[in-house]
Order: C-alpha cells, then structure tokens, then sequence
C-alpha cells in the first residue's frame, strides 16, 4: 500500500500529492491532516480534492476515482418532482440562509439524534468563511415560510461542487438541486461535482467519469471568473419546468 501524504497545517496550501497517487482501498484516499483554511480548500477543489472525515478523525483529504458527476441539462425530472415544483406555497432562493442550510445538512438523519456526522463545526466554520468571501454558496426551498430543504456547495469558474444537501420535506432537496441546475445553466456553468455515487444522485441524472476526465475538465473550468461574490436566484417557477436548450 502507497503510504499516505501527511500535510503539516504550517504548510503551503497547495501542499497535496498528485491525485493519482490516492489508494484504491479505501477509493480516493490522498493525504492526511493541515486544516481547513479557505486558501487550502480552495486550492483542494482546483484539483478536484476534498476533505471528508468523522469527529475525532484527522482531516482526511479524497479524489475517488470514477467522479460521480451532473451535467445541469442532464437533470431529469419526474412527474412528480414537476406537480411539487407547481405548488403556490413554494419559495426558492440563493445565498439567503447559508448557515442554517449548513447545520441542516450537519444535523443527524435517523431518529434517536445520535449519528454522527461528518460536518463537524469546523467544518461549518470553515465553509461559513467561504461562503463570507463568495466562493460558498447555498440553495434554499421554503414551504410556507419555512426552510424544507436545501444544499449547499464551492463555485469556482464553470463548475459547481456540490458538498451535502438535506430535506425536510417530500422532495424539496431534489427541488434545491434543480433549481441549482437551471440556474447553473442560465449562468452558463457546467458541471456539478457530486464526488461519491449513490443510486439518488443517479436516479436524478449524475454519472460516472475517470478521475482523469474530471480533473481535466477542472483544468478547462475552472480558470475562468465564474460567479463571484453571493448570490441571487433569477429564475421563475416556468422556468424551472422547461430546461434550456
């Protein structure tokens, strides 16, 4: 087995070995330790890094390989997912409730309210201060007011890399992530990170690209201005229902 990098937190933030040194067994295992300054996370996902660790764990640093991923114009939306977007109470918005959308994502997902997580208040910390500085961003559904659903994740040039979303109410994450992807294409992005498979994120549209793939197409995207500073969703509920050409 390839022994593992470790970051000393003192150094640099682009302080990460080649991707294509991560282990097969656990998938996409690189590199070990530093901290979760922005300069750092923002040099990890330029090249296609991310951290992802439980409580009590060293920060632990990940490029998998195959890259789940989302191409916006690919989303597909079902019947149902239509008939909840047509309804009078519901409200979308961008950038409006980026820490509660954080912790609700951090919060345990069974019932006793003992799981762990792996969104540590480090982590909410951390991307807080991204999201401050413009690069973060969250999407929002509001039912009757109150906040259903969400997700939230790093923009950087054409791309979107999505970190966690959560739902309180019968699809309302779906809706966060559709409503993400017709924005995103709007704003002329293109492609939505998903980092690790799941049969949802399939079922929704996502799929599988080489680890190679993925970093080049962060190579071409991820240069360019993109969408700076926080943001605000532009479209009307038709035009979450008819995607763009």
């Amino acid at each position: 087995m390839t022994s593992l990098h470790w970051i000393n937190p003192d150094a640099p933030p682009d302080d990460f070995p080649d991707v294509s040194l991560a282990t097969r067994d656990p998938d996409g295992l690189l590199a070990i330790g530093g901290d979760l300054g922005m300069d750092r996370l923002l040099h990890a996902y330029r090249r296609g890094i991310f951290p992802w660790f439980n409580t009590g764990q060293p920060i632990l640093w990940w490029s998998p390989d195959p890259r789940t991923i989302l191409y916006p114009r690919d989303f597909r939306m079902r019947r149902s997912l239509a008939r909840r977007v047509r309804q009078a109470n519901l409200e979308i918005s961008m950038d409006k409730a980026f820490v509660e959308v954080i912790k609700a994502c951090a919060a345990p997902r069974n019932n006793d309210g003992n799981a762990d997580t792996w969104i540590s208040d480090d982590m909410v910390t951390a991307y807080s201060e991204l999201h401050q500085n413009g690069w973060a961003h969250s999407v929002e559904v509001w039912l009757n007011g109150r906040l259903a659903g969400g997700l939230y994740g790093v923009a950087m040039g054409a791309v979107f890399f999505g970190e966690s979303m959560f739902t309180l109410e019968r699809d309302a994450s779906k809706i966060a992530l559709l409503a993400l992807c017709r924005q995103l294409q709007a704003w002329n992005f293109q492609v939505i990170d998903c980092q690790i498979a799941s049969a949802h994120l399939f079922s929704l549209g996502a799929k599988e690209i080489s680890r190679e793939q993925f970093v080049e197409h962060l190579d071409a995207m991820t240069g360019g201005r993109g969408k700076p500073g926080h943001w605000k969703y532009e479209l009307g509920r038709q035009q979450l229902l008819t995607p763009l050409p």
